[in-house]
Formats: structure tokens, sequence, C-alpha cells
């Protein structure tokens, strides 16, 4: 739990919410040969976000299916989701869980920790409160934005393929993620009675 407090930004909701995935994307950016990079995405995002009344005691917990890569080249992510690189069959999910966040300057900070491949590490996760609004269904949305970068290595990603002796692949990872979550209705606890 965090011991200090910000200032709370317009139109903060506290709450428990749910990820959209059809309105996430956890995307990674990584070098290809030294030329050029590769971007990728997951589309099987699931978890959720509780924004607390000291927005730096706020939680997230995500879980992220791997198999559903896509580099927009098949064989390129079928490789990926060999023992080389994911190994899906062994390892078919990562997660990431925070427990707290922390202001770093005019940034805000996740400490949290991501576990992949059976390896778990703190990741710091720099993020940004998009805001807070109504939809059309009558829900409330909240939208966030995070950058982190990781060795892939670290977490037992440990392809080692040269081409006219360059790496094919960059041991540095960028990941950037778009986030729109939905508040969480809370359940009718009311019962009929006679």
């Amino acid at each position: 739990m965090s011991s200090t407090t910000v200032e709370i930004p317009p139109g903060y909701v506290t709450g428990t919410w749910d990820i959209d995935p059809a309105h996430t994307d956890v995307g990674f950016v990584v070098r290809h040969l030294v030329v050029t990079k590769v971007r990728g995405k997951f589309s099987d995002v699931k978890g959720t976000i509780v924004t607390t009344d000291n927005p730096l005691d706020s939680s997230v917990d995500i879980t992220i299916g791997l198999a559903s890569i896509s580099t927009h080249n098949d064989t390129r992510d079928e490789h990926l989701r060999s023992p080389d690189f994911f190994e899906v069959e062994t390892y078919p999910e990562m997660t990431y869980k925070a427990s707290g966040a922390r202001q770093d300057g005019e940034n805000f900070v996740l400490d949290g920790e991501l576990s992949l491949k059976g390896v778990t590490k703190v990741v710091p996760l720099t993020f940004e409160l998009n805001g807070f609004s109504a939809d059309p269904w009558g829900g409330t949305r909240a939208g966030f934005s995070a950058t982190a970068q990781i060795n892939r290595k670290d977490f037992n990603v440990n392809f080692e393929g040269v081409q006219n002796g360059l790496a094919v692949v960059g041991d540095k990872i960028d990941i950037q993620i778009e986030v729109e979550s939905v508040l969480r209705q809370p359940e009718n606890t009311e019962t009929s009675g006679s």
C-alpha cells in the first residue's frame, strides 16, 4: 500500500474495471537484423483494474494468452509459439500483477510482477490515465496507456538466430499498451420475499 497520496484527477472513478479485449491493444516492438523493427500484439487479453480512493493504492491483474500473438506473418507467429520463443504448449499465458503505484516526476509507475515462461520479475510499467467516460450502453469506461522495456533473455526467451553475422532478433523488447476497461456494476443483492 502507498504511504503517499496524489491529487485526484478530474472525473476520477473508483471501482473494479474489467478489461475490454475488443478495445485493448497489448503490443511490442523488437529489432530484427539490427536494421529494422518488427511489431506484434496479443489479442487474448483479460483482467481487472481496481481504482481506489488513493490512486496510488490501485491494482492491476492481467493475463495474456501467448498463442494469440500476431506479427502479420503466419510462419513467424508459429515460430514465436515454439520452444525457441514462448513455448506455448508448456507456458500458455503470461501475467502482470501490481498492487500499487508510485509517482516518478510527472509519470506514474506500476512496479508489477511479470510472469513469463516460469520466470517472475518486477517490471516497471510507466502509465498514463487517459480518462473516464460514459459509454452508449449505460456503462462507464476508463482508458490507460502504458509502456515498459524488458530483456527477453531475462524470461528464458533465448533464441540466438544469426544471419550474415547479424542477430535475427534483438534482446530488448519495447512494450506498448492501450487499455479500455468497463466499470463492473455491483451485483443486485435485493431478494424478493413474501
